[in-house]
This record gives C-alpha cells, structure tokens and sequence, in this order.
C-alpha cells in the first residue's frame, strides 16, 4: 500500500502560524519536520479494520506474533554521541487515574498500556507494545515509529493498524481502537533513521461487539459489519461505541529535553528469544522494567543512532514501543512518557538482551506530539449498533 506523506515544516514559521500551541509547559523548539500518514481515512475504512481483527470472535487477533528484528542483530552497547537537549525541559500532565486502596509492594500496571497489531509487508499479522498518551481529544496512542512503518520492506504504513488497551488472549476489556492518523519526525519517515523511532497516532472512538441479530437477506447483503450466514439463516454481530481512549483507560503524560539519567518504569509485552536461543517470555502478559537511563547508544550505524539513552533492562523484542514512564505513580498508575523501546542490546557479551535503548525525546518529539494531540477522530459505530460505511 503506497501512502503519500505529508510534510509539516516545524520551526519558526510553524510556531508563529500556531502549529505549536500553548498547551505544553516549559518552550518547544524543533529544527525538523513532522510527517503525517492516514491510516483508515473514513468510517468505512475503519469498520473494514475493525471487522478485520473482531471477525470470528477476534481470531486474527489471536494468530498475530511478535513484530521484531531479527534477535541475531543484537549488538554491544558502546558509547557513541550522546543525548542533546534543543531547549528548555518541558512537559505536560497526564489524564485520568485510577486509585488504589492496596498497600501492595507490588507494581500496578496502567491501564494504558496495550498492543498495537497491524499486518506487516508480507502479509504476517502482527503486534508492538504502546500507550495511551494524554491529549485534546483523549484518543492519542504512543508507540516506536518501527511499529507504524515498515521499514522491513521499505513500504508506507502498517496495514489494519488498531490499539488495543489490556490487550489478553483475545480479550479486548476496553474495547479496540483503529487508527486515523500517524505522526512521525520525517527523519525516521522518509529516512529511517532510529534516533526518531517514535510515532504518536489518532484512534477512532473505541468498539466492542455486543452480540448477534438475526436479519434477512437483504439486510445481510447491506449490512457492513462482520456477520456469519448458516443454516440458510444471516447473523450479523452488532457493535458497541464503547468511546474515547483517554475516557476509558486515562492518558499517560508527556515529556522532552530531561536529564539522561532519570528514574523510569518501562511496561510492555517481550516474546521474542534471546540470541542463544533461550525464550522466557511468552508476550502474553505485561512484564516491566525499573532503573536510570543512561547516555549510552547501541552500535549499530545501519540504524543512523546517535542520540539513545538506555536502561538496563532484559525484555526481549515485542517490548518494542513500550513507554518509558518517569514519575509513575503507583497509585493512579499515571507518569510522563519520556521514551519509547526502539532497539535491544547484549551489553556483557553473553548472547542475552540485558540493555534497551529509546530515542532521547527533545524538542523536536514535542513538536511531533504537539502536532498529533490536537487532531480529532471521531467515531464508527452508528447508533443502532451497525459499522458506518
């Protein structure tokens, strides 16, 4: 699927039209561009992307792997440029919050965290890990920019892209989210590089199936949905506005040009093998990390990395677009997303991921985020329950 990009210049200009509005605290400045995709461009494109996952009591969802890069590409960590912040830190807060009455040691894990799953260039279903990030119309979900372009066969977007929060074994709790729009830096857009492997992408309004109507055959032939015929009888699935991302599950906060060595919480969903071989994670549940970023950056110059902080952490990929969350509160399950997993490193030698790297957020992540945080979706389930065409 070829999809022409559009460029927004950001910069000077852009901040004296308005593209960069106030709503952010602490000054935004980029020297780049921000590249905008459309995904499923109308309701009728998006009820097809949502019947495409729900269909067969959410089959599709269930036959979808891991999306990674061959574990075998893992490299030593070495030190190589640096982080570079482009002005002032800044941030904005998050949304929503859910309570916790538990005296637990224990993590609590945000509601907003989920799986992104899409089909790749060959024709393979797939999943990344992601969130639900705060913004104007509670339906902004962050993610590595891997996990929007297909950098693998050097194609536009990742088809049938949707977001599911609490994402388990089929189970979409809140509901399934397609995407409308992604917003990249152009940097990783038309040149791949992976110091800008971040994407921030609108959702439609979220859907859930809400049992089965018996029609006739002409209703059937007309009916957009999902629907089964058997027995000389036509079923169609019915459909549920569950609404907004950010009213369902919050939205995680955003920051840019912080120190490297902040304190982060880093959920998502590894599955892939070690590179020995050695496999403990089943990509099934949530698992999460907890450490200092660092400076340091991944050797691996096909990549274009320069500007990488790390943790040490040893997730495997399917953590791929996890958020890297400072100031997490245990409470609300609510902090800042200040990175993205994008790359996996063994760091002692020993055939083991032990180190994952994200793009340094700086002024130029603002602008990408500030683009796609003030964009509206809207919604796809009519209301007697049926898919808009």
């Amino acid at each position: 699927m070829f999809v022409k990009r559009i460029l927004l210049p950001v910069g000077g200009a852009a901040l004296a039209t308005g593209l960069l509005t106030t709503g952010l605290t602490g000054a935004v400045q980029a020297a780049g561009d921000v590249a905008t995709d459309p995904m499923a461009r109308n309701t009728s494109q998006a009820a097809s992307v949502a019947s495409f996952w729900l269909a067969s009591n959410g089959a599709a969802l269930r036959r979808a792997t891991a999306y990674t890069w061959d574990s075998n590409q893992v490299r030593k960590v070495v030190s190589k440029g640096g982080y570079n912040p482009d002005g002032r830190p800044g941030s904005t807060a998050p949304g929503g919050s859910e309570r916790s009455s538990s005296n637990s040691q224990n993590v609590n894990l945000p509601k907003t965290v989920g799986k992104v799953f899409f089909v790749d260039g060959s024709g393979k279903f797939r999943w990344c890990s992601a969130t639900s990030i705060q913004s104007n119309y509670r339906n902004l979900v962050a993610t590595a920019g891997h996990c929007v372009y297909d950098t693998d066969t050097n194609t536009a977007l990742l088809d049938n892209w949707v977001f599911v929060p609490g994402y388990y074994e089929g189970k979409t709790p809140w509901g399934i989210y397609v995407g409308k729009t992604a917003f990249t830096h152009q940097d990783f857009d038309v040149y791949e590089d992976y110091d800008r492997d971040y994407a921030f992408v609108t959702v439609y309004n979220g859907i859930q199936f809400n049992g089965v109507k018996r029609v006739s055959s002409r209703d059937y032939k007309r009916f957009s949905g999902p629907k089964r015929s058997w027995g000389g009888k036509h079923y169609i699935l019915l459909s549920k506005d569950v609404g907004r991302l950010g009213d369902n599950v919050g939205g995680q906060g955003f920051s840019w040009n912080q120190a490297s060595n902040r304190t982060v919480r880093t959920f998502g969903y590894p599955s892939a093998p070690h590179p020995d071989g050695n496999k403990p994670y089943s990509g099934v549940t949530p698992k999460h990390c907890y450490g200092r970023t660092t400076a340091k950056t991944v050797g691996a110059p096909w990549l274009k990395i320069q500007e990488h902080i790390g943790l040490k952490c040893a997730v495997t990929p399917g953590f791929d677009g996890a958020p890297w969350l400072t100031q997490y509160s245990n409470g609300r399950r609510l902090g800042y997303v200040n990175g993205v997993a994008s790359t996996f490193a063994d760091q002692d030698g020993n055939d083991r991921i032990d180190y994952i790297t994200s793009p340094y957020f700086d002024g130029e992540t603002a602008a990408v985020y500030e683009a796609a945080r003030n964009v509206w979706s809207g919604k796809i389930v009519g209301p007697k329950g049926e898919l808009y065409k």
